[in-house]
């Protein structure tokens, strides 16, 4: 039995060795640095970095001094960091058949099932086919579907008091609420305020317990607490609701009487299955509700920090949207510097900061070899290579000496989004792109323009410290969100 295996790694080699010198591939001589065997002083670094939350800040040190490449040992096992434009692109678009989801299906599945990000191959397609033709229906619907939800947050932020409001948790439970009616069918609303309640902070922490996992890569077995198990049944509880919701509603009122259930009744015309349908939904949810809310949350965060973008946004608001106006579509499409605020809010805080994929094949890298770092870098199947859009976004090589600054004109008539390519990358990238990203969007949008017109005088608290962007405190989950929250003065 030794014999054949060995036979067969000597010959997958030898044409792995062949494939690289017919692409011109190089060793990538940038590495992580570590001292400690298997590079455990490495994870311990990163472990102890944890309770200050403050892990993305602490990896830019490295590729600060590093470069976009580097060569990762760990555990004996060869991987790759990159925050290289070329080598993001090659992986998850001109190369995406090489590559899989790996360890990070194992890491997400306990929460989310069998669904689009947790798949690979001929199931997602499947997956995207199916939740595009709903995008698709959903997503060029008129902006006033969004008054009935953006009323109740601005009624709630208005009953709030004169002190500090925290705007964070209520920007979450807007974009729970867009979700949950629009593309299930049902406004949360509905459920009560201790079941929604307690579906967000299990969701919350099932989605930070899952971060944890994807950091332990092909070790996510290690760590699956008692209260994770508990949490994912939780929300899978929740998002069965929706979907007993939806069959009960056809089974009472038949086929042509969806009540608003179009999106889960078309999944499960296809699925024929309410777990997997159920599924669906959760990883809907996460989109739906963590992306957006942390978009506009982040928005307002730096805004309040930036006096004089926060007053040339009202002026173009007031300009162009008259409060006595329904807000439309095309007011949102002439409001060109809220279009630079978002894209610069999305280069900071990018909802997937940090992701993984793992060669399903002898592959390569277009960059970071030879000592020049410009050469192919061979990639062995089954070889994970970590890329860091959070980082990437910061180049300095991308968008100059002020990278990590805050500021929105320089994507005003500059042509940077044509000039950085895959150096920006808000919504993904690939076939794997958001398929919700218009519609997440406009939800921003229309939330920002309405808290803004209603609390002219929204401001930052004085006190509050005004850190350095990217070095305050974070958590970091799926997505990345302020760990102080959003916190500021409505009147």
């Amino acid at each position: 039995m030794l014999l054949p295996l060995l036979f067969s790694l000597a010959y997958s080699r030898k044409a792995d060795g062949a494939y690289g010198e017919q692409h011109g591939c190089l060793p990538m001589e940038t590495k992580l640095p570590y001292k400690w065997p298997f590079a455990l002083d490495i994870l311990k670094r990163q472990y102890d970095v944890l309770p200050s939350q403050r892990l993305l800040a602490f990896q830019s040190r490295y590729f600060d001094r590093i470069g976009p490449n580097m060569k990762v040992m760990l555990f004996g096992q060869v991987g790759y960091m990159t925050t290289d434009p070329k080598n993001i692109e090659s992986i998850l678009s001109t190369h995406f058949e090489d590559w899989g989801l790996g360890s990070r299906r194992g890491g997400l599945f306990p929460l989310l099932g069998e669904g689009i990000f947790t798949q690979d191959g001929r199931p997602w397609k499947h997956s995207r086919e199916l939740l595009r033709r709903q995008f698709v229906r959903i997503q060029y619907q008129n902006p006033k579907v969004f008054d009935q939800h953006i009323n109740e947050l601005i009624n709630g932020l208005s009953a709030s008091g004169d002190g500090v409001v925290d705007l964070q948790p209520y920007l979450f439970r807007f974009t729970l609420a867009t979700t949950t009616d629009l593309i299930f069918g049902e406004p949360v609303g509905r459920l009560g305020d201790d079941l929604q309640d307690t579906f967000s902070d299990n969701f919350d922490y099932a989605s930070s317990i899952s971060a944890i996992r994807l950091r332990l890569a092909d070790f996510h077995w290690l760590y699956k607490p008692r209260k994770f198990k508990d949490a994912c049944a939780v929300v899978k509880t929740y998002a069965s609701h929706f979907v007993s919701q939806a069959l009960e509603t056809e089974k009472r009122h038949g086929p042509d009487s969806n009540g608003g259930h179009a999106f889960i009744l078309d999944l499960y015309k296809d699925l024929n299955n309410p777990a997997l349908v159920r599924d669906q939904l959760v990883n809907v949810l996460i989109a739906g509700r963590d992306t957006t809310a942390c978009l506009m949350s982040w928005t307002i965060y730096l805004l309040v920090r930036h006096p004089a973008a926060l007053e040339r946004l009202r002026r173009d608001i007031a300009a162009v949207v008259p409060e006595t106006d329904d807000l439309t579509r095309a007011h949102i499409a002439k409001l060109s510097y809220l279009k630079c605020v978002l894209n610069e809010t999305l280069r900071l805080y990018p909802q997937l900061p940090v992701n993984i994929r793992v060669a399903t094949k002898t592959t390569l890298l277009p960059s970071g070899g030879g000592p020049s770092g410009t050469s192919p870098v061979l990639i062995r199947r089954g070889t994970g290579v970590g890329y860091s859009v959070y980082h990437m976004h910061r180049m300095t090589s991308l968008y100059g000496s002020d990278a990590h600054e805050f500021n929105p004109e320089r994507w005003e008539n500059t042509g940077l989004e044509k000039k950085v390519g895959w150096g920006f990358m808000p919504f993904h990238g690939g076939p794997r792109i958001c398929l919700g990203k218009d519609f997440a969007l406009m939800e921003a949008s229309y939330g920002i323009i309405k808290i803004l017109q209603t609390f002219p005088n929204l401001r930052l608290p004085p006190g509050i410290q005004k850190e350095a962007t990217g070095q305050e405190r974070q958590n970091l989950t799926i997505v990345v969100a302020s760990a102080d929250g959003c916190k500021v003065l409505l009147r």
